[in-house]
């Protein structure tokens, strides 16, 4: 929803919605700008004038980065660097060339692989410090935990809307209808013939960066890339195959939004977790009582600095769980305390990079054991053959 235009396929709120109250970070990045990102949008949305503000999602990652330091600035110069200087490169040259190596390769990597090396790449040349480490070292801060830094506003609260998975699914199955009603195709084809023909033409469209990687673009590209070149049959079915396609992965989405919420909030080690308010969306018809009415004196009672008559959900933790238990991890070279801390580190990415890692030096090292054995049984052969009369 940064992206100037694109209304519809965007999900933005209409006109007379954002007439009732003043809606910030909202259509005010060009749509052909392809290296916006979340570090971008934490950095405009700041909290300042003495302003609660309300932060809608939609997309749980960009809140996460708002309420918890999980990000990497590479922005701020190197000490011994002025402003606008490039900073110089420092580290061995060999980890340069071998991440270049990395990100000039066409092996079967995926893109969002590549995107995170490059990311990692950028962060050592403009920090001289590994990525690695500067993340290490927000989990390392107080209130820190295997998953990022401490909590940046400690004076929050999460409102969680939740429906049944059947509810939601038809819900979503009629949002994509009404988008279509709206002129969703006449919007999409619109954008289409301005800025996309051109990078189709030229093979140069990447469904991996800036509005193009909002859900709808990559289902319609066969339907918008034919139309015009194939029977009205073809297109029809092409289509509806698009149309179906937006639905599925619509769903899809939702699903793993409401996963996050489960991993990142309710599930989230260490002390700094804002409470969240569940509210119950399946009825519709209930929604004064069901969720309207409980979320304002929730709000109103956060404001107040009162107790909220509700009751946050519940964390989902262990009845067993030891807070103070040590456990080291030989294989990351750190001590890890506390029993959710131990389970988030285990599945951390960092924690199974180094498993793999490990692995694949033992596979490697199996493979020149077996090698060398059936060596010395064939020399000792061919010993025992030269000897013979």
């Amino acid at each position: 929803q940064v992206y100037k235009g694109l209304d519809i396929i965007t999900n933005k709120a209409s006109p007379q919605e954002q007439r009732l109250c003043r809606h910030h970070m909202i259509s005010f990045v060009d749509p052909l700008v392809s290296n916006y990102t979340v570090v971008d949008f934490r950095d405009r949305a700041i909290f300042a004038r003495d302003k609660i503000p309300i932060v809608v999602g939609g997309t749980n990652y960009y809140i996460e980065a708002l309420l918890w330091k999980v990000l990497v600035d590479t922005k701020v110069p190197r000490r011994g660097c002025g402003p606008g200087a490039r900073p110089p490169r420092a580290g061995p040259p060999a980890t340069l060339c071998s991440l270049r190596r990395c990100l000039a390769g066409k092996g079967r990597a995926r893109p969002g692989a590549r995107r995170l090396r490059g990311l990692s790449l950028q962060v050592f040349e403009e920090t001289g410090i590994p990525h690695s480490e500067l993340l290490h070292r927000q989990q390392q801060e107080e209130g820190g935990g295997p998953l990022g830094g401490p909590l940046k506003y400690p004076q929050s609260c999460i409102l969680w809307l939740h429906a049944d998975q059947a509810a939601l699914d038809q819900r979503l199955e009629k949002r994509v209808d009404d988008m279509l009603a709206a002129g969703l195709l006449e919007e999409l084809r619109d954008f289409h013939r301005r800025y996309n023909r051109e990078k189709v033409a030229e093979n140069r469209q990447d469904y991996q960066h800036g509005i193009f990687q909002s859900i709808g673009f990559k289902e319609f590209h066969e339907y918008l890339v034919s139309e015009g070149t194939c029977s009205p049959e073809t297109s029809a079915l092409l289509l509806q195959k698009g149309i179906q396609a937006l639905k599925q992965v619509t769903k899809r989405y939702a699903r793993r939004q409401n996963k996050w919420v489960r991993n990142r909030f309710l599930r989230r080690p260490g002390p700094n977790v804002p409470p969240v308010y569940g509210l119950e969306v399946s009825d519709l018809l209930r929604w004064e009582e069901d969720v309207l009415k409980p979320a304002l004196e929730i709000v109103e009672s956060f404001i107040q600095g009162r107790e909220p008559p509700a009751e946050p959900v519940r964390m989902e933790y262990d009845v067993n769980e030891n807070k103070r238990s040590h456990r080291v991890c030989e294989l990351c070279d750190r001590v890890i305390i506390g029993d959710r801390e131990w389970a988030a580190h285990t599945r951390s990415k960092s924690h199974l990079h180094h498993l793999k890692k490990r692995r694949r030096l033992e596979s490697a090292g199996c493979a020149a054991e077996t090698e060398g054995d059936s060596g010395g049984a064939e020399t000792s052969g061919e010993d025992s053959s030269l000897s013979l009369p």
